[in-house]
């Protein structure tokens, strides 16, 4: 305390950015090295000024949204400020994970607010793409949108899976406490229980969120299945060894997932607008991230469908 005034522990505790990191397994280079440090410098600004995560990211959609809607002019200065403005809404949505990590101050709500940001800006990327290819005539517009819908479908599936082999990959990393990875059955039942007169936003937020887990476990059932023999094995403690283990077979799929989420799509997308030829940006999309994806979704199920054919097997072994 100082001059009278109060302040809180979070204010005057000395953090370190590696406090505000997910795990060193699952980040990438540009992030460690640019992206979050500008976010650890937000999240460390915003302690003071009593900002939440959720204020940040909501700041975050607003910037990302219109740094976005400026790609749609076939103007390289104007793209320039777009990619400027899209670069800083990352920070910032780096920066809402930092600060809730920093300060423990993670939500449900959070979590679904940070990833509708990424979805606001490439839904409207997606758009003002399109329609900047069909104002040149170069293709027919009905070849147009089929190829913008085939891309922004593989992008959020992309998206979701990486996220949900990330989070799974954390679990083993930090536990359940430090990772984010929700099971649909328990996030389904958290839906029931929201009363939508008293609660509408958080209800439609839940129900996106529950379908968007329902779809991550449906392209990955033996991950799924791994974890529901796993807890049925283990319900309270995993053993550590175990955990251990997992996380080092696991650790080499990591960069995968860091290739199919933001980074290598925006740095894509500023080389399309660059050499104004952003049609390119949609077939690298359906055609180089798709291959990684199911690459990534092979290599994820074979793993973990061998270890739970193992933990059935050792299993049965104890009963006999």
């Amino acid at each position: 305390m100082e001059d009278g005034k109060k302040t809180t522990q979070h204010e005057t505790k000395k953090f370190s950015i590696q406090d505000s990191l997910k795990s060193q397994d699952t980040e990438e280079w540009l992030d460690i090295h640019f992206t979050r440090k500008i976010g650890f410098l937000w999240a460390r600004l915003a302690i003071p000024l009593h900002i939440t995560p959720n204020m940040i990211t909501i700041a975050s959609i607003f910037i990302g949204a219109f740094g976005s809607f400026l790609f749609y002019y076939d103007d390289l200065k104007t793209n320039i400020a777009g990619m400027l403005l899209l670069t800083l809404a990352n920070t910032f949505d780096s920066a809402d994970g930092q600060l809730a990590r920093l300060t423990n101050n993670k939500t449900k709500l959070g979590r679904i607010l940070d990833g509708l940001a990424g979805d606001v800006w490439f839904f409207i990327i997606y758009l003002v793409l399109v329609l900047r290819i069909i104002n040149t005539g170069e293709f027919p517009t009905y070849l147009v949108w089929i190829v913008a819908v085939l891309a922004g479908s593989s992008h959020i599936i992309a998206a979701a899976m990486a996220d949900y082999y990330r989070n799974v990959h954390l679990f083993f990393v930090k536990g359940e406490n430090g990772s984010e990875h929700d099971k649909y059955s328990s996030v389904k039942e958290e839906f029931r229980k929201i009363n939508f007169f008293k609660q509408p936003f958080t209800k439609i937020s839940m129900w996106f969120y529950a379908n968007y887990t329902h779809q991550q476990e449906i392209l990955s059932p033996k991950v799924k299945q791994f974890f529901e023999t796993l807890f049925s094995i283990y319900p309270n403690n995993i053993p550590k060894d175990l955990s251990e283990e997992i996380r080092e077979k696991n650790k080499k799929y990591m960069p995968l997932t860091n290739i199919l989420q933001f980074n290598t799509r925006v740095i894509f997308l500023f080389f399309s607008l660059l050499i104004n030829k952003v049609w390119l940006y949609f077939c690298f999309d359906i055609i180089v991230m798709n291959s990684i994806l199911i690459y990534l979704i092979y290599k994820e199920e074979q793993l973990f469908g061998k270890y739970d054919k193992e933990l059935k097997h050792l299993n049965k072994l104890k009963h006999y």
